[in-house]
């Protein structure tokens, strides 16, 4: 049981420690590695140093497992030992050196699982003082010596300097501890040497002191340069030069032929000839070369060096060549002039001087001594010349010839529109001319201004302001290129269209808004003073977008709306720009108004209720009226007792007659209207109040009629209303009742409407009863 405790123990620290391996023989675990540094991190130089790497390792059974070791100096692998014992690993740096600086660390590796130390940075300090070993302390010049720079018991990667007289001349790179350098001294006397060295470690580097310095004796050789040059004094352009240039013993013995000797003859920059003892160079002396000759000597390590200067006259100057006039136009006569300014006459005569015109095909003949003459070409030409003499040709300057291209008359333009009220921009250029060219901008007879055009891309712009459109056409420019034309070449005046910017804004709208109705047709006039073309946008208030938008040549157009509804109802303005501004109108509030007919409609309407209510109204009082007036008396008679076409009808009540009315009637039987005055009714309905006249019917049965041939068959009775109405005095009115006639009703002042009554001959009349 406590073998299976521990087992299962074993196995748990093994998946859950970093450093547990589990084989099929051993299980272990590394559980720590250290890298201690004895005695101490920082050590001066000889030190014995011990870096230990100790490492904790736990494991079953008794068998020891196999170690590697592994010591790291800087991230690269300086020490590897395999151990199969649990001691620690000793890794000795005997007499330590400033090369031993670094950052250790120690490694651990057991059957593949491995861990790291941390980092121990060691410190070494203290260098040797370097040693110097010269071959020989006394030489000759030229002579090579062999110098040693040894650093005792140092390790690493070194650097050694050589200083001549405390400047540094050699430095060499070593991974041992002394360095050699072949030295050459380059002059003659005592000169001390002496070295030092720096060791590199990372990242930085140590030097050590100075080491001992060594004088040098150089003594110089027996040999020395002579440069000779014949004729030494007066020389002239075209002389012939000697130049000599060799080697000289100076102590009796010395041999040249055993010191690898080389001489070098040179003119300033140029190297004219090389040898080894002795050098003879021919040349004709030129005035424009330098006049400075040196000869040299080069053995090994030695320089010697002789030179001279000559002064060389010149038999003539550089020509120069001029042109006449200064300014020329195209095929313009001109004439080209080469000529040398100075000479020497001593040496030389006018004839022996020549002159010639480069290139030859330039089309201008000679016409004297350096005289050519010709036309100009029509494009530019680069010219020179040449002046010879005694085999010397001297050149002149390139002359470049650019004829004159008269100025065209100048275009005067716009940039731009030109705006009323604003500044103009004025472009003025000729499309041909030579520059420079001066352009002046002209407004009638004055000159306003002047811009001299001098680049090609460069232009002529001027700024002016008007204040009428018809201003603009009285500027014009002036071009000119050259002094020979006084005046110069004019332009027309300035054709432009002005535009005037837009003044005055108003929104017009027809009809006139009392009379907007709905239906009606709707134009919105917007207009502005200005110049088209104009572009034109309606608003409408609340709406961000125009309603409508178009653009006029005309000074004003509209906007129209077909057919207004209420919707239509709000408040509008338009707005104008050209290519001046922008102006906006006042603002107009429509009304839209309830249309005509929908009002006639309505009073119709209602007209039909005030009917309606009368009508019932007047049934209601007949009612109660025809139960009052039992006693009401209806009398019919002929009107006439020739006629029986016509009835009298009189009402009465009691003994007075309210009514009378005359009806004519062809054989029918006729129903009488009648209508009583107010003055014949009763207190009782006098007391009421109504103010509407009283209304009577009363229906006349007629017997048959006489003549059988003008009745129809079919029997019926036709009613006919008569409406009676006592007069204002009291008398009955008498009307024509072959027609009726229909009046508007009016409830505070009734009118008397007259209705005359036709009666249709061919109806059937009702059989008359007993």
């Amino acid at each position: 049981m406590g073998l299976l405790l521990l087992l299962t123990s074993t196995l748990l620290s093994t998946y859950f420690h970093p450093g547990s391996v589990v084989n099929a023989q051993r299980i272990f675990t590394i559980r720590e590695i250290t890298l201690s540094v004895e005695p101490s991190t920082d050590v001066i130089r000889d030190t014995n140093v011990t870096l230990r790497c100790k490492a904790i390792v736990s494991s079953t059974g008794q068998e020891a497992l196999s170690r590697e070791y592994t010591i790291y100096k800087d991230g690269n692998k300086v020490y590897t030992k395999t151990s199969s014992t649990p001691e620690d690993l000793l890794y000795p740096l005997l007499e330590a050196r400033v090369s031993n600086t670094g950052k250790y660390k120690c490694m651990i590796n057991i059957e593949g699982k491995n861990m790291t130390s941390e980092a121990k940075k060691l410190t070494v300090t203290g260098l040797s003082k370097p040693v110097l070993h010269l071959n020989k302390d006394v030489f000759s010049e030229g002579e090579e010596i062999t110098a040693r720079c040894i650093a005792s018991s140092e390790r690493g990667s070194i650097f050694f300097y050589f200083f001549e007289d405390n400047k540094e001349i050699v430095e060499r790179q070593v991974n041992s501890n002394q360095a050699e350098a072949k030295l050459h001294f380059s002059s003659v006397g005592i000169h001390k040497v002496h070295c030092a060295y720096t060791v590199l470690i990372t990242p930085d580097s140590v030097k050590s002191e100075e080491s001992n310095a060594v004088n040098v004796s150089v003594k110089a050789l027996p040999i020395t340069a002579v440069l000779e040059i014949f004729p030494q004094s007066n020389i002239y352009e075209g002389d012939q030069l000697v130049i000599i240039c060799s080697v000289r013993n100076v102590q009796y013995g010395f041999d040249t032929s055993t010191r690898n000797l080389h001489l070098f003859l040179s003119q300033g920059s140029q190297l004219l000839s090389s040898g080894d003892t002795k050098m003879n160079y021919s040349m004709v002396a030129l005035a424009k070369d330098p006049g400075e000759f040196e000869c040299r000597v080069e053995m090994k390590g030695l320089v010697k060096v002789d030179s001279k200067k000559i002064s060389v006259t010149e038999l003539f100057s550089v020509p120069t060549l001029t042109m006449s006039p200064t300014e020329v136009f195209q095929r313009e006569y001109m004439t080209l002039t080469c000529k040398s300014e100075s000479t020497a006459s001593e040496r030389l005569s006018r004839e022996e001087l020549t002159y010639t015109l480069d290139p030859p095909e330039s089309a201008l003949t000679p016409k004297g001594r350096g005289v050519f003459v010709g036309h100009a070409l029509l494009h530019d030409f680069n010219y020179t010349c040449a002046a010879q003499a005694k085999g010397i040709v001297k050149h002149s300057e390139i002359l470049t010839v650019r004829p004159t291209v008269s100025v065209s008359a100048p275009k005067i333009t716009v940039v731009g529109r030109a705006v009323l009220g604003q500044p103009i921009k004025i472009l003025c250029e000729s499309d041909l001319g030579s520059l420079p060219i001066n352009y002046t901008l002209i407004r009638g007879y004055t000159d306003l201004s002047t811009i001299v055009v001098k680049l090609p891309f460069q232009q002529a712009f001027f700024t002016v302001n008007i204040t009428k459109p018809d201003e603009i056409s009285e500027y014009m420019c002036r071009a000119k290129n050259s002094h020979k034309i006084r005046d110069g070449v004019r332009s027309g005046g300035l054709n432009t269209n002005v535009t005037v910017p837009l003044t005055q804004p108003t929104l017009t709208v027809i009809p006139h808004l009392p009379e907007i109705s709905e239906g009606d047709h709707l134009y919105l006039i917007c207009g502005v003073k200005g110049t088209p073309p104009v572009t034109f946008k309606w608003y409408r208030d609340g709406h961000e977008q125009p309603l409508y938008t178009t653009t006029s040549n005309k000074n004003n157009t509209d906007y129209q709306v077909p057919t207004l509804s209420k919707e239509h109802s709000g408040t509008y303005y338009c707005e104008a720009f050209n290519h001046a501004n922008k102006v906006r109108s006042d603002r107009v509030t429509i009304e839209v108004r309830q249309a005509l007919w929908k009002k006639v409609v309505i009073g119709g309407f209602c007209l039909l209720a005030v009917v309606v209510l009368v009508v019932v109204a007047v049934l209601c009082f007949r009612s109660k009226r025809g139960q009052r007036e039992a006693a009401a008396e209806l009398s019919v008679k002929p009107s006439s007792p020739k006629s029986d076409d016509s009835l009298t009808v009189n009402l009465t009540h009691d003994t007075e007659v309210y009514n009378a009315a005359t009806v004519r009637v062809d054989n029918a039987a006729v129903s009488v209207w009648s209508e009583r005055p107010p003055e014949a009714a009763s207190d009782e309905e006098s007391s009421m109040g109504s103010n509407e006249p009283d209304v009577e019917y009363t229906e006349v049965v007629h017997p048959r009629p006489v003549d059988p041939a003008r009745v129809p068959l079919r029997k019926g009775t036709d009613t006919v209303y008569s409406e009676l109405q006592n007069s204002p005095h009291g008398a009955a009115d008498h009307h024509d009742y072959g027609s009726v006639e229909y009046a508007e009703l009016n409830s505070e002042q009734p009118e008397i409407n007259h209705y005359h009554l036709e009666v249709n001959n061919h109806q059937d009349l009702p059989v008359p009863l007993d």
